[in-house]
């Protein structure tokens, strides 16, 4: 079940994310519940498929900003090397970094 305590120990910043919700735990968790909903992840994986680099940084940014303001740090981490590298419209293998966010991912939606 996603809590306070099980995003903790996950690794989230719920201190500062509960901040930026006004402190409101159900709107803190309603929030990444609905984080887990998105697909803006496959966004983001479709254009580097697609090796379209504009539209992947447009997606991975999207992405940073929502995680950043849900202080979901494992994730944030991840997403800010893509970001960067994708401004820079770095042509690379991005595999390795997609790997890591999934496997981040899966074990936050294990807790859901």
């Amino acid at each position: 079940m996603l809590t306070i305590d099980s995003l903790k120990q996950w690794g989230a910043n719920t201190e500062e994310g509960l901040q930026r919700c006004m402190n409101n735990e159900s709107m803190y968790l309603r929030l990444v519940d609905m984080f887990l909903s998105n697909n803006s992840y496959n966004e983001l994986k479709n254009d580097l498929a697609n090796n379209d680099l504009d539209g992947a940084f447009q997606a991975a940014h999207a992405l940073k900003g929502v995680l950043g303001n849900l202080s979901l740090t494992p994730l944030y981490v991840v997403i800010c090397e893509v970001t960067e590298l994708l401004r820079n419209r770095t042509q690379m293998d991005y595999s390795n970094y997609l790997k890591r966010y999934e496997m981040t991912l899966s074990l936050l939606q294990a807790i859901r």
